[in-house]
């Protein structure tokens, strides 16, 4: 079924295009005329926060920060093998990815830490990352609340999410 998936939208746009009788291809080229103006625009963005995450793991300064704030999450029911999960799901996807996979081979998927992690992927967003994407090509320039906020609720998430795990 999936193969056909892809495919089969593409033909479905194409029989849009030609009912509203519209130049399928002209629309196409303009559409990535227009997407490559946005990673341009993008581009310089994505390469910080990924130069960020760099730096924060090559200092070691990861291991710190986790060490700091295990405790902390432990007491409020966090696991404290999740701490750099939590911390990294912020700045990148692809990074926190790599820990949930390092978390998976230690533990397991059908632990408590395992769920805890696949639960925390799922209800968590890489704050840092949407908002240098997302708000670079907006005219918004006043994140006063927006970061604190976002950092606070996917902080949240992640105790929620091992409470609610303790009953999976």
């Amino acid at each position: 079924m999936s193969d056909f998936f892809l495919p089969m939208i593409i033909i479905a746009l194409i029989l849009y295009s030609l009912y509203k009788k519209k130049n399928a291809y002209s629309s196409f080229a303009i559409g990535a005329k227009k997407s490559f103006d946005l990673i341009l625009t993008t581009f310089p963005y994505i390469v910080t926060i990924l130069v960020v995450v760099a730096v924060y793991n090559a200092s070691g300064l990861n291991i710190y920060v986790s060490q700091a704030l295990s405790p902390i999450l432990n007491f409020l029911g966090v696991p404290p093998e999740l701490t750099e999960l939590i911390i990294l799901k912020n700045f990148t996807g692809g990074g926190s990815i790599a820990i949930l996979e390092n978390i998976f081979q230690t533990h397991g998927v059908d632990t408590y830490i395992g769920k805890c992690a696949s639960v925390i992927m799922a209800s968590s967003e890489a704050v840092f990352y949407v908002t240098a994407v997302y708000f670079s090509k907006t005219k918004i320039e006043k994140f006063k609340y927006l970061i604190p906020l976002a950092l606070f609720l996917n902080f949240f998430s992640a105790i929620f999410a091992c409470f609610i795990c303790r009953f999976i």
